[in-house]
């Protein structure tokens, strides 16, 4: 018999299931098996064909007409060299109070902690609030397939949550510090442009796309594009990748190329991003005489949920059981949480997420049985302020 709660096994069972992106690996057979013999239906929904199949899971308990949502990803990052590990990546060894293993931090322990929350409250409560799972297998790469139709088959059967909670790894440095709101968009750009290649001693019989490409990209070199606003930091421009058609330093080459990413808030869209940004390399290039390609690609706009009942709820819930105030925040990368916004309020809660998709991820274990408490505590009190 482990000595481990319940919350910890499941992270553990989860862990095993080595489930990279695209694969589930069991861990959604499991996770069905698990909430069903707590009273949820669940239903299976894959999208895509072949090797683009995703396979995901909602799940549903309750009657309602209260809705509270909890979300997450059982797809996790490549290991990289195993070697380098530690502790084997999907063994989901504890150590020194520590559980090790990839997914540990992003998201299966977040996942184990929610359904756990779930179970407690099913214990104590008497209301008929429903509870839904929304976890899919396709949050760590192109997330096509995955939250985004999810979403969309939730709304064509008229399934809307009040609101969600997504458990990310956001807390920094002790559990409970930092819930996060909002992201940032993000807007990729790959700049291709052609000049005319030919001898560096004879510059005026060439046309240099170096030249042109430095000035087109000078917007977007380590650039602040806006002072910010209430929720958000200023939106943020860096240039990720360089390269010519030429190796050798006596030809100018014939092509020069850039990627870029641009980190924008809601002062912003691709849209506008785009419209500007390609009016600068329009007049670039005709001073220049050169010809250029862009290609855009954005797999997230931004969004923010303003604070309210879910960020006061959740706030609560963390205070009433670490004493900590967490900070509302919408810094890092992307999520599943901005396809939720489409259908209710969204905030991110979670472990501590400083070892995420790094060697030797791991939590600390008592950090687990914490965040399961508090997602209850969020229940009880979404309960309380939702009389029925």
């Amino acid at each position: 018999m482990s000595d481990f709660s319940y919350a910890v096994q499941l992270a553990q069972k989860l862990i095993r299931c080595p489930s990279i992106t695209p694969e589930e690996a069991g861990t959604l057979d499991l996770l069905e098996e698990e909430l069903t013999q707590h009273g949820f239906n669940c239903t299976r929904l894959a999208f895509g064909d072949g090797k683009d199949r995703i396979d995901n899971l909602y799940a549903e308990f309750g009657e309602g007409p209260a809705h509270f949502a909890f979300a997450g990803h059982v797809d996790v990052v490549p290991v990289g060299r195993v070697e380098d590990w530690q502790f084997n990546p999907f063994q989901a060894e504890i150590s020194d109070g520590f559980l090790y293993g990839r997914g540990a931090a992003d998201m299966k322990s977040g996942i184990a902690a929610f359904i756990s929350a779930i179970r407690q409250w099913q214990e104590s409560s008497q209301k008929q609030t429903k509870i839904s799972l929304i976890i899919t297998g396709d949050e760590e790469a192109d997330a096509i397939n995955g939250t985004s139709k999810m979403v969309d088959w939730m709304r064509q059967n008229n399934i809307r949550p009040d609101m969600c909670i997504v458990a990310e790894p956001t807390s920094q440095k002790q559990i409970g510090d930092n819930i996060r709101n909002g992201r940032r968009g993000s807007l990729s750009g790959s700049l291709i442009v052609t000049g005319k290649q030919g001898h560096v001693a004879y510059p005026h019989l060439a046309r240099n796309p170096t030249s042109a490409l430095m000035q087109m990209l000078a917007p977007v070199t380590s650039a602040e594009l806006d002072g910010g606003n209430p929720y958000f930091g200023p939106s943020t421009a860096e240039i990720t990748g360089l390269s010519t058609s030429s190796n050798v330093t006596n030809v100018i080459p014939a092509t020069a190329s850039a990627m870029f990413n641009i980190r924008f808030n809601t002062e912003h869209t691709k849209e506008t991003l785009q419209a500007w940004l390609e009016e600068h390399f329009y007049r670039i290039a005709k001073a220049f005489k050169v010809q250029f390609e862009i290609k855009w690609k954005s797999n997230a706009d931004p969004f923010v949920t303003e604070a309210g009942k879910l960020t006061q709820l959740l706030s609560a819930a963390i205070k009433a059981k670490t004493g900590r105030i967490a900070e509302l925040s919408t810094t890092g990368g992307t999520s599943d949480a901005r396809f939720i916004t489409q259908l209710c309020p969204v905030a991110e809660f979670g472990l501590v997420g400083k070892t995420m998709h790094q060697i030797d991820e791991n939590v600390l274990v008592e950090d687990i049985d914490m965040l399961a408490n508090i997602y209850e505590e969020m229940l009880h009190r979404f309960d309380a302020n939702n009389e029925y």
